[in-house]
């Protein structure tokens, strides 16, 4: 088990030979800052890294994970990042990127206890209340939890944009859109689910803020 571990730190190395290899002054430019145009909020499952299934490079994304993608008005974690990636880098563009198969949306599908993730699994079953005819019409249950892991990516954009965080930058016309999107963990492909939100115009008039 020791090695196991220790085999991270040799990877470290050998993937710092090869960056320099590449482009000698790598870390220098890297360590100087970050302007990342994109915030990603994705599930913590280890199969969904934002990097590598995007194509793009350190410095290029912002990323937040949490199980499930999850935007709950309470997380001061998931809001500080997202004060931060808007106010001070100042991105362009946040996505909420759900996958298929995903744990913690087949957990809320279920009636079993788990444990302290009850109280964060209670958030997505309040999606599958909210959407419940559409999805109890669904008798294949992998579909039903497809469905629902999409329906769960939709219900966090009205989330964002819900924030005043969001909804004060886009008062100050900050250039800013929020997407949602789908990872399919046995081809590799992202669904975009159409959904683009760039005012608050896009949003029921009950969530507008003053």
């Amino acid at each position: 088990m020791e090695k196991s571990y220790k085999k991270l730190l040799e990877n470290n190395k050998q993937w710092v030979a090869d960056q320099l290899a590449i482009e000698p002054n790598y870390f220098e430019k890297l360590a100087n800052s970050q302007n990342p145009e994109y915030l990603w909020i994705g599930c913590s499952d280890s199969r969904v890294p934002a990097n590598q299934i995007t194509g793009t490079s350190p410095g290029d994304i912002f990323v937040h994970r949490n199980i499930a993608n999850m935007v709950i008005h309470s997380d001061m974690n998931m809001l500080s990042v997202l004060s931060y990636a808007v106010e001070v880098l100042k991105v362009k563009h946040v996505i909420v990127c759900g996958h298929y198969g995903c744990g913690g949306v087949l957990a809320a599908m279920e009636n079993k206890q788990f444990g302290l993730i009850d109280n964060w699994l209670r958030h997505i079953k309040d999606v599958y209340r909210l959407h419940f005819k559409e999805l109890d019409a669904i008798t294949n249950k992998k579909d039903r939890a497809d469905r629902l892991v999409e329906l769960n990516v939709i219900e966090q954009v009205q989330d964002l944009g819900k924030t005043s965080i969001v909804q004060n930058a886009w008062k100050r016309e900050q250039p800013l859109h929020i997407h949602g999107w789908v990872y399919d963990v046995k081809d590799g492909i992202i669904k975009d689910l159409d959904v683009n939100f760039k005012g608050t115009k896009d949003l029921h008039s009950v969530f507008h803020l003053d």
